[in-house]
């Protein structure tokens, strides 16, 4: 019997526990430290376009002024795939944009 150690992608934590299963039979883990910005995980994915640093690679050379089809064709994964990951990014709360509102717009009285 074989013992795999298993790190989140995150902290790199080791305190990791077993969260279910996926659709595809895989097994998802959970991080059990307090701080870990990563809620679950999976050791191996089935798609490309879902592993941490593809999305991390995803955001980095849009941000370098690549585009969609390029990133897509280096990467190796579907444009829709990089479309769906930026517009996950464009869409996320930040700091900034929850701490101002937009009380006394014009275009909210219609």
């Amino acid at each position: 019997m074989a013992f795999l150690q298993v790190r989140c992608p995150s902290g790199q934590n080791t305190d990791v526990i077993k969260h279910g299963i996926t659709a595809q039979g895989k097994q998802r883990y959970r991080c059990k430290h307090s701080s870990c910005p990563s809620q679950t995980f999976l050791v191996e994915y089935s798609h490309h376009g879902r592993e941490p640093e593809v999305k991390q690679q995803i955001l980095e050379m849009s941000l370098n002024g690549r585009g969609i089809r390029d990133i897509a064709r280096v990467l190796h994964i579907s444009p829709t795939t990089v479309i769906e990951e930026l517009k996950k990014r464009a869409s996320a709360p930040t700091h900034e944009q929850s701490s101002h509102s937009t009380y006394g717009s014009k275009r909210d009285h219609h």
